[in-house]
């Protein structure tokens, strides 16, 4: 019996035309655009304006990108999944509206967080349900309003995150291609070093902590960075090991685009060429789920069917891991 493996179809994307860029934070915090640049390897980053739009309108938009490239009618769609650090709102499901609109009325949802290691995660979720046989097509969402919980006084934070989605469709494959292994962790001793404090049931929001500015996300930057670099290289090498892969074996490296140089030292580690690297942090800064399906997107005309990549990822947890992925299509 030949075995059933989870494979990507196709992807869809979108960022919002807003345009914030170094020039326009240097007016906004201490910083120029140099600094930004050498540090973190950003140049611009995209922004949701508007009354009443949130991470759904971007997942809804970029979900219709794929129904749109790929030409399935959404009533076929079983499964959307919807991976964010930031849901429209607390208890209603994101994932729930999103599938709502665009028009997947056949399929069940659910949000998940992990942090910046979300679409990573969704990942081992929507395969496990395509390699189980339970479902055929599953919608896997990567979407995050990250401006929502930025203080744009704060120049350690302002400066990183942006706004975007990313969507990617899984479905059964018996030629090898999709999933073929992943390596996942979390500590969750890290946590007081990159949260957002408030607006959780530890400490619901009020005015004394909404005038402290607790209600935007906080970090850590070195301790965050030093364990990035250290978790995402680790797992991307102990992916490689488990694999028998060499780095000549690998087309490409799909990292979270967290800093660019934490990218580019993951790949050293790896000792593989920059022109194996998928890198788009200077166009979207940190879109934290959304990263990894951008980049899926933004390449996917370099993709060949049956190139292997390691996809690999931190967040917020701590939270990290690695996959290896067979591309499924020739765009």
């Amino acid at each position: 019996m030949t075995k059933i493996t989870a494979a990507i179809t196709a992807v869809g994307k979108y960022v919002p035309d807003y345009i914030l860029t170094n020039k326009e934070l240097e007016t906004l915090v201490d910083t120029n655009d140099e600094w930004i640049i050498t540090r973190t390897g950003i140049k611009e980053r995209r922004i949701l304006k508007g009354e009443n739009k949130g991470t759904s309108y971007l997942g809804i938009k970029a979900a219709e990108d794929l129904i749109a490239k790929k030409n399935i009618d959404p009533k076929e769609i079983e499964l959307v999944i919807v991976a964010t650090a930031t849901p429209d709102m607390q208890a209603a499901s994101t994932s729930a509206y999103v599938a709502t609109m665009i028009g997947a009325t056949n399929a069940f949802s659910f949000d998940l967080d992990s942090a910046c290691s979300s679409f990573l995660y969704g990942m081992s979720v929507a395969s496990s349900f395509i390699e189980a046989g339970k479902y055929k097509k599953v919608l896997l969402i990567g979407a995050d309003k990250c401006s929502s919980m930025i203080d744009y006084t704060d120049r350690t934070t302002c400066i990183i995150f942006g706004d975007g989605a990313g969507a990617v469709l899984f479905e059964p494959n018996e030629e090898g291609m999709g999933l073929m292994d992943e390596y996942l962790r979390t500590d969750g001793s890290g946590r007081e070093f990159l949260k957002v404090a408030v607006g959780g049931s530890v400490l619901p929001l009020s005015k004394e902590n909404f005038d402290d500015k607790l209600n935007f996300v906080k970090q850590d930057g070195k301790t965050v960075f030093k364990n990035a670099v250290f978790n995402m290289a680790d797992a991307s090498e102990k992916i490689m090991k488990k694999n028998s892969l060499t780095n000549d074996d690998i087309s490409w490296l799909a990292p979270h685009q967290a800093n660019k140089r934490i990218i580019e030292a993951t790949a050293r580690r790896m000792k593989l060429d920059t022109s194996k690297v998928m890198m788009n942090i200077q166009k979207y800064g940190n879109t934290t789920s959304a990263t990894i399906p951008l980049l899926f997107a933004d390449y996917e005309t370099q993709l060949k069917k049956g190139d292997n990549i390691i996809v690999t990822a931190f967040g917020g947890g701590f939270s990290w891991g690695a996959m290896y992925l067979k591309w499924g299509y020739n765009s």
